[in-house]
């Protein structure tokens, strides 16, 4: 035989040798796991080729056998619809059908129970051989989680000494420089200087607690025995992350709706205000209604539009249709409806002050025995200060119920009248005290020229006549010296022309006494005289 027969012979066997594996190819296809043979598959399925279908298995198979958790007990032989299935826990592996098990000759039960009897087998085999070597690296896994989380506990807590060292001083320094620059003598650095540090306290130890709480679901996922249990941890704290992310993602629609309902409520108010201004300016007039009454009656607005948007609002608020949240709200209603009665009265009262307008900020007032200016005016009380710099509050109810005196509301146009008494003889002639009295408030400072201060005659008593000096002034704060200089004045004129001033109870036996006025207002030639006594014969 040439050399050329026994190339043609060799083509042939080689020709013939890869149609035969071909056609082995097209009739079966391994299942193999770890290099290892479990059986054959003899039919396509669903327009899938033998071989495209093994190797779907096979691949499935090997992302099983490199399953962490891996437990036997999740592979599942299931009959349903007339086809065997292999599962593991929810992961299809295997389907058999009647044309499997008519091409292997054998029933379908039987077939898929001997390929899943396969399949089991050669995991216990594999699992068994993995067992020590698997229980060592999960060993060194939970000892390197404790290693890195000890570390980062480690780490956290030379970081937050670190940093409470430095703000402590920051704020020492900080509260030091304020203290000398504004010359305040109590000392706050041992107030805040513990509360800041019990805050640091407190955020490092609930990064604490979060990271060591997040380390044990991961420690009891390393061991497939213990999976459930950090499952459940997650559990514990997702859900409730979860719940909140949720009702807040819920809740932005009645978000925005109050966003809304608040913007329209604020511009309006804004808008009232602006006008509350003008008004007040007297920018804007408005008939038959006062300045002063601008913004009271602003204050007044406004309340009632937060009232309106608060009662708009409510229905979405978080948690309003419950019967807890209404439950509250209903006690609270009636906790400040039985505690705020008097609070209610002053509130009324100082809403009807407000429009009886009997005085205004800065005003000279007599509220019960109480003088003083007008310092604050508000709904629930008035302040004064008195000229002793006493600063008295007077709740609104009290100012409604007892007469007040407004002393400035007059003074600038009609002038305001002070006036006191003084008592003289019968023996004087009345003309000439007007006289001095009159000369004597115009002498005074702070007294009007015009009108003419005038005297008149309050009473004819038994012994004296009472006098009473009216004098105009605009300067009502300033009564109590004006008051004081009068006086003063009264007594330099009357000493001055020799008058004396009789107080209702002293009387003075005429003959022989001595005129009480002071001695520098005395004749040059005046002498102090004695009694005298005359009896039946004429001798002293």
């Amino acid at each position: 035989m040439n050399t050329r027969s026994l190339v043609l012979l060799l083509g042939l066997c080689i020709f013939f040798n890869t149609v035969n594996a071909q056609k082995r190819d097209s009739i079966e296809a391994p299942i193999v796991l770890s290099n290892d043979t479990l059986f054959f598959i003899y039919n396509d399925f669903e327009g899938v080729s033998i071989k495209e279908r093994a190797r779907l298995i096979n691949s499935r198979l090997e992302k099983l056998l490199n399953e962490p958790n891996f437990t036997i007990d999740s592979l599942k032989h299931i009959e349903r619809e007339g086809i065997s299935r292999i599962y593991y826990a929810d992961t299809p592996l295997l389907m058999v059908t009647d044309k499997d098990s008519h091409k292997a000759g054998i029933p379908r039960k039987e077939l898929a129970t001997q390929y899943f009897e396969a399949i089991k087998s050669a995991f216990i085999d594999l699992n068994t051989g993995k067992s020590l070597g698997n229980l060592f690296i999960q060993v060194l896994e939970v000892l390197g989680v404790i290693f890195i989380v000890g570390m980062l506990i480690f780490f956290i807590n030379k970081f937050f000494r670190f940093l409470q060292i430095r703000l402590l001083k920051y704020t020492k320094l900080r509260l030091n420089e304020f203290q000398r620059k504004k010359g305040i003598e109590i000392n706050y650095t041992e107030r805040i200087l513990p509360l800041i540090s019990g805050i640091v306290k407190v955020i490092k130890l609930s990064l604490l607690i979060l990271i060591i709480y997040l380390t044990l679901p991961v420690l009891f996922s390393i061991f497939p025995w213990t999976q459930p249990i950090a499952d459940k941890l997650l559990t514990y704290l997702l859900n409730p992350l979860k719940n909140i992310l949720l009702a807040v993602i819920h809740y932005i629609p009645n978000l925005l709706t109050i966003i809304v309902i608040y913007l329209v409520t604020r511009y309006i108010i804004q808008l009232f205000h602006f006008l509350a201004e003008e008004v007040a300016n007297g920018t804007i007039k408005i008939p038959k209604f006062y300045p002063d009454w601008a913004m009271p009656t602003f204050n007044i607005i406004r309340f009632l539009l937060y009232a309106f948007m608060f009662v708009v609002i409510f229905p979405y608020l978080p948690g309003s249709d419950s019967k807890i949240f209404q439950g509250v709200t209903v006690f609270i209603g009636v906790l400040l409806s039985l505690g705020s009665s008097s609070a209610i009265s002053n509130i009324v009262s100082g809403v009807v002050l407000t429009y009886m307008r009997p005085f205004k900020i800065g005003d000279r007032v007599k509220i019960g025995e109480e003088i003083g200016d007008v310092i604050e005016k508000n709904l629930l009380i008035t302040r004064i200060r008195t000229i002793k710099n006493e600063d008295i509050t007077i709740p609104n109810s009290t100012i409604l119920s007892s007469p007040s005196t407004n002393y400035s509301s007059s003074a600038k146009d009609l002038g305001l009248i002070l006036h006191t008494t003084i008592t003289l003889t019968y023996d004087t002639p009345w003309k000439h005290i007007n006289e001095l009295m009159i000369s004597a408030a115009l002498n005074t400072e702070g007294i009007l020229k015009q009108p003419t201060p005038f005297v008149l005659q309050t009473a004819l008593n038994d012994f004296y006549v009472s006098y009473e000096i009216n004098a105009y002034t605009d300067l009502p704060q300033q009564m109590a010296g004006i008051y004081s200089e009068l006086h003063k004045n009264l007594q330099d004129m009357f000493n001055e022309a020799g008058l004396e001033i009789m107080s209702p109870h002293v009387f003075a036996v005429r003959d022989g006494n001595m005129i009480q006025i002071p001695d520098a207002y005395k004749p040059k030639d005046y002498q102090k005289t004695g009694f005298k006594i005359e009896g039946d014969s004429g001798k002293k």
